[in-house]
């Protein structure tokens, strides 16, 4: 299979991160409310980061059998 497209799709969550981290690190949460939801929006990227190392990692398992 061809990677691209899950590399893709990892960079894109990675990109989010970093806006959203970078948002909240210069004060841009207007609230505690608002703080957590954004958390919540990182948690949830790198949970699906996660899965697509696992997916990755299993069509390379795959492959070489």
């Amino acid at each position: 299979m061809d990677n691209r497209v899950l590399e893709h799709l990892y960079n894109v969550h990675s990109k989010k991160i970093k806006e959203l981290e970078e948002f909240m690190g210069g004060g841009g949460c207007k609230d505690y409310p608002h703080y957590r939801e954004l958390c919540g929006i990182i948690r949830g990227l790198r949970t699906a980061q996660s899965e697509i190392n696992d997916l990755v990692q299993r069509y390379k398992d795959f492959d070489n059998d």
